[in-house]
């Protein structure tokens, strides 16, 4: 487009200064904190939309029995500060929303917010239950802590080497920061892509690291307080589809019917009194279910009936070589 020519200039002036903040990294001028347990950073070079929860989520699954695991957040738009540690008491507004979730799923891992993650590090290794293995969620620029290994991921038909930066494009950096990545994840992939889509897109990518490709997969029931209930038993009923996550376009294609209504928001949008009364009203006179996220429906659950509100999990599933990824993180924390 025109008008993202106009800002290259501002997204140039703006990667310089993102690259000279992570070459005094490299060259020690600034000081990056290793630790004595391994600690994996997930994040991706844009500035969302690639599916770090449940790639996090994968990785809590697949190492779960052998570690003891804590995830660490910045917890994005919580209205607590400093080092908050999840427990059974533990609201939304505290933690954020992604974070939320992840502790409503694995109840059994310690999860921690704090914007300092070397100081919540910290924190977490002086619980009596320490953990083993610290997950950092979206953290690939967080060059503060010196992690074991880096997870970055790139959505399909979004990669970041179609991509410029900030305000040209979404980039939080210039594609150079792949070079800290240990494995790469092209997420949001087609479940046919075949071998040789996947051997052009290494070859645009231009890493030295494996790369793999990861779906979404979508469960087929959507799950509400009082019970899971089938996906096709839903269709013909009239429903309203909301969703306030980056690139919502893959949930809305998978779920809606010509007699859905889609609402699209800002991704980890609070919604409103307003905006509620509007699902409500919507409930009451057209729509028979609200169905929304995962991520979303942690901050609509206590303002929308229950039997009407549900939401769709999501997983991420492995295109083909899954084995051969699992054994790299492996690899990675031991060594």
């Amino acid at each position: 487009m025109k008008w993202q020519r106009l800002l290259l200039p501002f997204g140039l002036l703006y990667g310089l200064i993102t690259w000279l903040r992570n070459q005094f990294y490299n060259w020690g001028w600034l000081h990056s904190q290793s630790f004595d347990v391994p600690v994996i950073a997930i994040g991706n070079l844009s500035m969302g939309g690639t599916g770090k929860t449940p790639m996090t989520e994968y990785l809590i699954h697949l190492l779960q029995n052998d570690f003891k695991i804590a995830v660490l957040s910045r917890g994005y738009r919580r209205t607590s500060k400093g080092f908050v540690l999840a427990t059974s008491q533990s609201k939304v507004h505290e933690l954020g929303d992604e974070p939320f979730q992840i502790f409503r799923k694995f109840p059994q891992i310690h999860l921690a917010v704090d914007a300092d993650r070397c100081h919540g590090i910290q924190q977490l290794l002086t619980l009596p239950d320490a953990p083993t293995l610290i997950l950092l969620d979206d953290a690939y620029q967080h060059r503060a802590v010196k992690a074991k290994a880096y997870v970055l991921l790139t959505a399909y038909g979004d990669l970041f080497a179609d991509d410029a930066v900030v305000p040209a494009g979404s980039l939080r950096e210039f594609s150079l920061g792949k070079k800290r990545a240990q494995v790469v994840v092209v997420t949001k992939c087609p479940p046919n892509l075949t071998e040789k889509e996947q051997q052009q897109i290494i070859g645009k990518l231009g890493v030295e690291v494996p790369v793999f490709f990861s779906k979404i997969a979508f469960s087929n029931e959507v799950v509400f307080e009082n019970g899971n209930k089938e996906l096709s038993a839903l269709s013909e009923f009239p429903k309203l589809l909301v969703a306030g996550i980056a690139k919502p376009q893959t949930f809305f294609d998978h779920l809606k019917q010509p007699h859905d209504l889609c609402l699209t928001f800002p991704d980890h949008h609070t919604f409103t009194e307003d905006e509620i009364k509007t699902f409500t009203n919507y409930l009451s006179n057209s729509y028979e279910y609200l169905i929304t996220t995962e991520k979303d429906e942690v901050r609509l659950k206590g303002l929308i009936p229950a039997h009407q509100l549900g939401y769709l999990p999501v997983t991420t599933q492995f295109v083909a070589h899954e084995t051969a990824f699992q054994q790299l993180v492996r690899r990675l924390i031991i060594d």
